[in-house]
């Protein structure tokens, strides 16, 4: 009797050899008419990694209760991953994933789908961010100088100076202004404050404390979270 023979009747005798069976698909018990968000959109890591919050959603009827049972799948592309990728809502109509970002950095879209009674396909669409090296170091250099006046919210680790000055610095994520200011002019108002572009004197000057690659990176992560998305004139931007 040939080796291979012999080993073919073992693994028919040992269970081990057996591939496991996959789990049934799941079935939705009911259906909603809406998805919304309930956490987890316009988050910031780094690439690569797991957002620190997970992406709760979730479904309403048309009265805007929610539904237990209805089945939710997520579908994300670029390398990102959802786990699970899918799920039933439970009693508060909620379902919870967890999302890794891709390797790569720039923005990723995760799609929360459902159905509808008729079939019909509801989807919901939430934007996370992923810092490469450089825009993560400009992370950590506005935690450090920045956030203390330009991000109005308070936590347990810093307390906001936003609201005690006079000229109301503006958030990082203000895409609306910001990308309209050029790479030269974010450098000249970092560097040698306020007053190198006609702005409030609160803001002092950095140009002794950061060097160029510091200021560079802080202008890549003012970039990166910009809301709207940053787009750098002269270029062309395809069409999802």
């Amino acid at each position: 009797m040939s080796r291979f023979l012999i080993t073919a009747i073992g693994c028919l005798l040992l269970a081990g050899c057996q591939r496991p069976a996959k789990p049934p698909a799941l079935a939705a018990k009911a259906y909603g008419a809406a998805l919304t968000e309930v956490s987890g959109g316009k988050q910031v890591v780094g690439a690569g990694t797991v957002l620190d919050q997970p992406v709760v959603v979730q479904v309403n009827d048309a009265q805007g209760s929610p539904v237990a049972g209805a089945l939710v799948t997520f579908h994300t592309a670029g390398g990102a991953s959802a786990t699970p990728d899918e799920g039933l809502t439970g009693a508060d109509g909620q379902v919870t994933t967890t999302v890794t970002l891709g390797g790569g950095a720039g923005r990723y879209q995760i799609t929360a789908a459902t159905r509808d009674k008729s079939g019909k396909n509801i989807e919901l669409h939430l934007d996370e961010i992923a810092l490469g090296y450089q825009q993560t170091l400009g992370r950590v250099l506005n935690d450090r100088y920045c956030a203390r006046c330009h991000d109005p919210e308070s936590t347990a680790e810093r307390v906001s100076n936003h609201d005690n000055l006079t000229a109301k610095p503006h958030a990082f994520t203000e895409g609306a202004v910001l990308n309209a200011m050029s790479d030269a002019d974010l450098t000249a108002i970092i560097g040698h404050g306020g007053p190198a572009l006609n702005k409030s004197p609160e803001m002092p000057p950095y140009g002794y404390t950061l060097g160029k690659a510091d200021l560079d990176a802080l202008i890549a992560y003012i970039r990166a979270i910009a809301d709207p998305p940053y787009r750098q004139k002269g270029l062309t931007y395809a069409k999802n």
